[in-house]
């Protein structure tokens, strides 16, 4: 199962285009076996780990999470035969919770005022990790600060260059924790320094764009302060998208290209369009269907 993370098809959006701009190309990383982009960081990071004999067979993976990472993290886990104990807070998807513990993770669950995704959420998660850190035998991931987890989207950076043939312009990708576009961007500036990197965040939280932190509803992303792994050196722009126009155009990718993910996929091809239409009908944009719409069934991203 290890060996069916990556390999992800990538395909050109026929709608969604702006008619006059660039060409947009998504990859799906939907198709990763949890059906999330962050199989990749999960399997980079243990994979490392393991390496360097930070963990060690009886062990158990900790870490604080919105869903998806601890999910994959969670797959990994199992796969390695070792425990996981994932931290989160319901104001994730009912679906990701359920994800982590249907692969064998014990879930602990922070209070949560009900009031959408904010810094201090974030920060309640982390609180209540530390904690849990201190017992032994536990690999505390701390994936907001761990450039351990760049390097699980190397492959995806590589991926994206042989899929396209060289032949990509802009790179477009959600901030969470910063990994998976400077993972991507390392391998793209590495081939081509001109290829544009933007970076987008929620509009109602704008602190990459020099904004105040404030709430939001895209999981996943938006951590309302500046991540330790971001790399602004990487970043040609940040974009903003807000939350009601991710989750618009993840309906509309659905509807209209039969490309079912998440609120920050839409929020993806939402920021690319924009690009797309800056950059004119002769280039080309990447970016990524994060992962699946599965994960939100049971938020209002598609009860409409």
């Amino acid at each position: 199962m290890l060996d069916a993370i990556g390999g992800t098809d990538m395909v050109r959006l026929t709608k969604l285009a702006p008619s006059s701009g660039a060409a947009i190309f998504t990859k799906l990383e939907s198709q990763n076996p949890t059906g999330s982009m962050k199989d990749r960081m999960a399997l980079g990071l243990i994979t490392t780990t393991e390496e360097d004999g930070r963990i060690i067979a009886g062990d158990t993976v900790l870490e604080y999470t919105g869903g998806s990472t601890g999910t994959s993290l969670a797959f990994v886990a199992a796969a390695k035969g070792y425990s996981m104990h994932a931290v989160s807070c319901n104001a994730f998807s009912k679906e990701k919770l359920d994800h982590m513990v249907a692969l064998g993770a014990k879930l602990t669950l922070v209070p949560y005022d009900g009031n959408g995704i904010t810094r201090q959420v974030f920060l309640d998660m982390i609180e209540a990790t530390r904690k849990l850190a201190a017992q032994p035998h536990t690999f505390w991931v701390n994936q907001l600060e761990n450039v351990d987890t760049i390097a699980g989207y190397f492959p995806l950076g590589e991926e994206i260059w042989a899929q396209t043939n060289g032949k990509v312009d802009a790179f477009v990708q959600a901030v969470g924790t910063g990994a998976s576009l400077r993972g991507v961007a390392t391998v793209l500036k590495r081939y081509n320094p001109k290829i544009k990197i933007i970076a987008w965040e929620p509009a109602e939280s704008p602190v990459l764009s020099g904004g105040q932190q404030g709430r939001h509803d895209i999981e996943g992303i938006g951590v309302g302060y500046i991540p330790q792994l971001w790399d602004a050196s990487l970043v040609d722009e940040v974009l903003t998208v807000s939350t009601d126009d991710a989750k618009l155009m993840a309906r509309r990718l659905s509807r209209e290209e039969q490309i079912f993910g998440g609120t920050s996929s839409g929020g993806n091809i939402q920021a690319a369009r924009r690009v797309a239409e800056k950059l004119g009908p002769h280039a080309r944009v990447v970016t990524l269907t994060i992962d699946s719409g599965l994960k939100y069934l049971s938020t209002d991203l598609y009860r409409q």
